[in-house]
């Protein structure tokens, strides 16, 4: 795998994945593009998000949506590295079983979710959820 960033002005920079998608950081405190601990911190949940998508349908439950909502702490002096995160997902659908769900977020946080799995070498990573009847 391969990508480039290229510096476009100010703070701002574009990278280029292998696969041929751009996606813009801006490290600025005005900006309207997130920062790349940001995009660190969504890539997370992206990639564990698309694991619990994954091992619920593969579980047949009946799932209308999926959200995780992130927070992370991060180390007061340079380098600001994140210290700590948390995954709660909220899980929206018809009659989705809990354990179903406790099974697809551990499944993720110990097995698939190369992102976290990477991460969790030096943050404290926790993972929560809910789930929510969908009417």
């Amino acid at each position: 795998m391969d990508a480039v960033v290229k510096w476009v002005e100010g703070d701002t920079f574009i990278g280029r994945s292998h696969s041929g998608h751009n996606v813009v950081f801006d490290a600025g405190k005005d900006s309207a593009t997130p920062s790349p601990m940001e995009m660190v911190l969504m890539s997370a949940g992206c990639c564990s998000s698309v694991d619990v998508v994954s091992i619920l349908k593969k579980a047949r439950q009946i799932v209308h949506g999926v959200e995780v909502k992130l927070s992370a702490e991060r180390a007061e002096n340079a380098p600001r590295v994140f210290t700590k995160m948390n995954l709660h997902f909220v899980v929206t659908g018809e009659k989705v079983a809990e354990n179903h769900v406790a099974r697809a977020v551990q499944l993720s946080a110990e097995k698939y979710c190369s992102v976290a799995l990477m991460l969790e070498k030096t943050v404290e990573i926790t993972h929560s959820f809910e789930v929510v009847e969908s009417v």
